[in-house]
């Protein structure tokens, strides 16, 4: 299963926030209600631009902002689709602290980002999206992020994610 999942994972280079929140928007063209979108990377790596581009696409009710300090908004949708659930696990202390969110009572409804969710939040479904953006330096073009979008469980089985994230109207490269 893990062998299946790794050979599905789509790998791109994203040179900037446009093209973050471009890729999050396409993505949210096959999220749907209950599905779990776990997003890692270091600080500042670009987990909030893609949950913004998420939101966009989504059609909800904005800003989409980084939840640091109040840990989860709720994002109502606009145009009748499921709301978004946006976490921010970075202040939480484990599972019991993630637990007490009860995003199980809206897991089946909405669909839920969890920001700083690799290696914490991953008990939540075994249907979800795992995306690690990671920084690095560019030879001539600045700072660009690398982008692995992982599928994890049957949910994803028939879903192109590398076709998805990189289609030729974006700066997303494949």
């Amino acid at each position: 299963m893990v062998a299946a999942a790794m050979m599905r994972a789509a790998r791109l280079e994203v040179p900037d926030a446009d093209s973050m929140r471009t890729l999050g928007k396409r993505i949210a063209s096959v999220l749907r209600a209950g599905d779990l979108v776990l997003l890692g990377g270091e600080l500042g790596a670009g987990k909030t631009t893609f949950a913004q581009g998420v939101g966009a696409g989504l059609g909800v009710r904005g800003p989409v902002a980084s939840p640091t300090f109040v840990i989860a908004r709720v994002h109502p949708s606009l145009s009748g689709g499921p709301p978004l659930v946006h976490v921010d696990a970075y202040r939480l202390g484990g599972w019991d602290e993630l637990e007490d969110l009860d995003l199980e009572a809206t897991l089946d409804q909405a669909v839920t980002v969890v920001e700083w969710g690799e290696g914490l939040a991953e008990g939540l479904g075994p249907d979800r999206l795992e995306v690690h953006i990671h920084r690095t330096e560019g030879a001539d073009s600045g700072e660009i992020r690398e982008v692995r979008i992982t599928p994890a469980g049957n949910r994803w089985n028939g879903v192109n994610l590398q076709r998805l994230a990189s289609s030729p109207a974006s700066k997303v490269r494949a």
